[in-house]
């Protein structure tokens, strides 16, 4: 019989049969009913946890609820360690149970003779084993919960959990006084308050401070503070985890359950609760708190950081507050700590680590990163190595790339559009705390073909707003970091598509090596004291070019055929520059030209080649004397004409084939034949020189600048005003002004963009109440012997009849008077100048009263200079208004 059984039956299902036979076969008998059981009791023990769950949030709620009335930190509560125990352990069963699940239909698939017997024995048993076993922990682990008593208890905890900061914030306390008063003034509706500023001025440095100042300050209301960190990509799952944490929900089957779900447990959660939620580093993408399930309940505050001012706006921020760089006295302490510095072991030290702090430009990022690279440095000569290698490029010293530029340049990356970016590092060619025109620099990114002509303020609006330029009214500052970081990326990260040569401001006395030009697609050499340039440089990609303010007194023909893709050519400011050589007419790419404030007196012919030039600046050329016929009219591109005070200098009178001349016909007749033409600048001489100007009312309507000279009778008008809308300064000067009047005020529209005017040497003017028609007047300066008073009061209340409200002066900055031997007075009546910053008086000894009180420029500084005679014999509305103007008051020293 056994030869039997081993004929037909191998050794190894002898084995398994036998145990059968001893009793286990019921885990292949019975697998079938036994899944369905697991799954019934899982589904219990679930059931259970749920139950459990809602069980613990009531009384957790209802015992937060209470505490909210009682306006003082309590004790936060949470799950006791041994439900924390069972509920991780009750996850982990689930995971088993789910893992089971989807080797079912296998096992079962595996069964034969009605589910008594197996394809494969061994598998089978081995699986109806571990449903036995789960089975058991199952119904164990359900049991123990039946038992527990107490789910939750109170944890001596504070209402935020301390963070580690890396320094202590220096020169910034300030700003932290007053984000902790926002934060806990109950009745003002500081419900979002925003932190922004450039990278590494230390903004998450404060948002920390904030955090922990909840761990030492216990006069406040709030019974959670959380903390996420959001970075340049949101994971909103995320931020729901970590404020999940901090309110209880800290298990992964919580953080498994759908970002709805989450956010209707964090909702309900938070809803009866004051709470403090800090979101570090958002970037341009608003965050919805209310998709995240944070309610926008009064009482509760949201704090953020970001480096872009417009998600101020995005995330409807009630405060925001700007982070900046730190001040000189401020940076020194900082950097100091950072080093921690002696100066004990050499006296020159002390004044070289000054210096190498001055080149961190006070951003706390890098001062802290030279701090440190610097500390145990003993000996002076390391230090004014290292202060030579940062001030010719901060990219080369140590730690620099990777701890500060890397991490300002995620401000770069971020920018959405390539044209952005360009814009940005254009910038870098001006010098070192340059105040950069913004009308000029527009025109540059015009020039490159970065902007047209509709986007250039959005561009720069954008780069504002990003915190990488810094406005300041009409021009923008960079930042001198930024600048590095964006000369570090144009030469050595995109050194294929960039490529600059800057050596703005560095005091040259000569040119660059040839060698240095060759493929370089943008150079800056101005505000040096350059005299000549190489002869044959080699720059075949060159598209700018800027020598401005440099002592260069001749260009060889030679120069100019070596840069054929040139747009932007700058030579301003070149006073010794007499002549322009024929060799400039190969830059026929040549979009921007700018001569302005050199002496060069005449424009070759040959200049005719240029057509592409878009932009054409000659102001303050005074020496100049020819500009040959047809030249004007043959740049048809021309969209911007700049002549003020062309020729100045001289009074030429007509010479056939020049357009410069007294009457100004045929130069008037050439700008008008220029389509695209929408700003010029012009200079007029004499009555005849108006009286042309004035046949083209295109003309007018484009012009910004306008001076008028040596006109005995001036035909331009109020009316003529009026009509140019453009119109921003405007020169009078050795003029007769006796038609000018207010008489016809009712038909004279508001000249609002007209902020600067002077008035030199004009006869016959007792006054100028017409100014009232310039209400955005920031520079008046006014030289008339015949004036009487500036402000009629007479006159200006027939135009109050007829124009309603009048604030004289409302935005005037910059006020000059001189030798008006006849003015006695400005206006009769004190006026509050909430704008004015300075008053310049000379020669002006009937002025004895000056229309102030001891409410004007109130709250702002001004300084008035004159001579010492008069101020001490000048009337005062009362000794208030004397004693808050003495102290601003220079003498003139002759």
């Amino acid at each position: 019989m056994g030869g039997v059984i081993s004929t037909f039956f191998p050794l190894e299902t002898i084995r398994p049969i036998l145990s059968f036979v001893r009793g286990e076969a019921k885990y292949i008998w019975g697998l079938k009913g036994d899944l369905d059981d697991l799954l019934t009791q899982k589904e219990n023990l679930i059931a259970q946890k749920e139950g459990m769950l809602n069980k613990v949030m009531f009384l957790l709620n209802q015992t937060l609820y209470t505490n909210s009335f009682k306006q003082q930190q309590q004790p936060r509560n949470r799950r006791t360690p041994t439900v924390e125990l069972w509920f991780r352990r009750v996850e982990e069963i689930e995971t088993k149970v789910e893992t089971l699940q989807q080797e079912r239909d296998q096992e079962i698939d595996r069964l034969c003779l009605g589910g008594f017997c197996s394809k494969d024995l061994i598998s089978s048993y081995d699986f109806g084993k571990k449903v036995e076993n789960l089975k058991e922990e199952v119904i164990k682990l359900k049991k123990e919960g039946e038992a527990m008593k107490e789910v939750y208890g109170s944890v001596p905890e504070g209402a935020a959990v301390e963070i580690a900061v890396e320094r202590t914030i220096v020169g910034q306390e300030s700003i932290l006084d007053q984000v902790w008063r926002c934060i806990t003034d109950q009745e003002k509706n500081n419900g979002i308050i925003g932190l922004y500023g450039m990278g590494g001025v230390g903004k998450t440095t404060l948002l920390k401070q904030v955090n922990n100042k909840f761990c030492s300050d216990e006069q406040h209301h709030f019974g959670v503070v959380i903390w996420s960190v959001v970075s340049r990509e949101p994971n909103l799952k995320q931020i729901q985890v970590d404020i999940g944490k901090r309110i209880g929900f800290s298990t992964d089957s919580w953080q498994r359950k759908s970002f709805e779900e989450r956010a209707s447990d964090i909702t309900n959660t938070l809803s009866r609760r004051k709470f403090v939620l800090l979101l570090d580093d958002i970037w341009e993408s608003k965050i919805d708190l209310t998709k995240l399930g944070v309610p926008l309940h009064s009482g509760s505050k949201i704090v953020f950081t970001t480096r872009f001012q417009g998600t101020c706006g995005k995330m409807r921020a009630d405060k925001k507050f700007q982070v900046s760089y730190l001040g000189d006295e401020v940076a020194w302490d900082l950097f100091q700590a950072a080093g921690g510095f002696s100066f004990d072991s050499h006296s020159e030290i002390r004044e070289l680590a000054k210096t190498m702090a001055r080149q961190c430009h006070g951003l706390p990022l890098a001062l802290e990163t030279v701090g440190q690279a610097m500390a145990g440095k003993e000996y002076p000569e390391e230090w004014r190595r290292a202060i030579e290698i940062i001030s010719a490029s901060a990219s080369k010293f140590e730690d620099m790339e990777k701890k500060v530029l890397s991490r300002l340049k995620f401000s770069y990356d971020s920018l959405p559009k390539d044209e952005l970016r360009s814009c940005l590092l254009y910038c870098c060619l001006f010098p070192e705390d340059s105040e950069i025109l913004k009308t000029d620099l527009i025109e540059y990114w015009k020039s490159e073909g970065f902007v047209d002509s509709n986007s250039g303020w959005g561009v720069l609006g954008a780069l504002v707003r990003a915190c990488l330029l810094e406005d300041g009214g009409d021009h923008v500052k960079m930042h001198d970091m930024i600048r590095e970081m964006g000369l570090w990326i144009a030469n050595e990260i995109e050194e294929e598509e960039e490529n600059f040569l800057v050596r703005a401001g560095v005091g040259l006395t000569g040119a660059p090596k040839i060698e240095e030009w060759e493929g370089v697609k943008r150079i800056s050499l101005m505000q040096n004291k350059i005299q000549s340039l190489p002869q044959i440089p080699t720059c075949p990609r060159l598209q700018t070019l800027l020598l401005e303010y440099n002592r260069i007194e001749e260009i060889t023909e030679s120069f100019f055929p070596s840069l054929p893709s040139l747009r932007v050519l700058n030579l301003s400011g070149n006073h010794y520059l007499t002549e322009l050589r024929v060799g400039i007419s190969s830059l026929v790419s040549l979009h921007q030209l700018d001569l302005s404030h050199t002496h060069i007196s005449g424009l070759p012919q040959e200049l005719k080649a240029l057509v592409n030039l878009r932009y054409l600046n000659l102001e303050y050329t005074h020496e100049m004397s020819r500009i040959p016929e047809q030249l004007i009219s043959s740049f048809s591109k021309l969209q911007v004409l700049r002549m003020l005070f062309c020729g100045s200098n001289h009074r030429p009178i007509v010479e056939e084939g020049n357009v410069l001349s007294d009457d100004a016909e045929s130069l008037m007749k050439e700008i008008h034949c220029l389509e695209q033409l929408n700003l010029i600048t012009l200079s007029l001489q004499g009555s005849r020189g108006v009286e042309n100007f004035l046949k083209f009312p295109k003309l007018q309507n484009i012009t910004q600048s306008l001076s008028i000279e040596h006109c005995n009778s001036l035909p331009l008008n109020l009316l003529h005003l009026a009509n140019m809308e453009h119109l921003e300064k405007l020169y009078i000067e050795e003029s007769n002004l006796e038609d000018w009047n207010v008489d016809c005020a009712g038909e004279v529209q508001k000249m609002r963009k007209l902020h600067s005017i002077l008035i030199w040497n004009c006869s016959n003017v007792k006054d100028l109440t017409w100014l009232v028609f310039a209400p955005n007047l920031k520079c008046l300066r006014i030289h008339c012997d015949d004036m009487e008073e500036i402000i009629s009061v007479e006159k200006l209340s027939e135009v109050s009849e007829m124009m309603g409200e009048l604030n004289l002066f409302a935005k005037l900055e910059d006020l000059w008077l001189e030798s008006a031997s006849n003015l006695k007075r400005i206006y009769r009546d004190p006026l509050p100048f909430p704008q004015l910053k300075q008053i310049d008086i000379m020669r002006c000894p009937k002025l004895k009263k000056l229309p102030l009180n001891s409410s004007s420029a109130k709250g702002r500084k001004i300084v008035i200079r004159g001579e010492r005679k008069w101020w001490e014999e000048l009337q005062w509305e009362d000794q208030a208004t004397q004693n808050a103007f003495s102290p601003c008051f220079i003498a003139y020293e002759y």
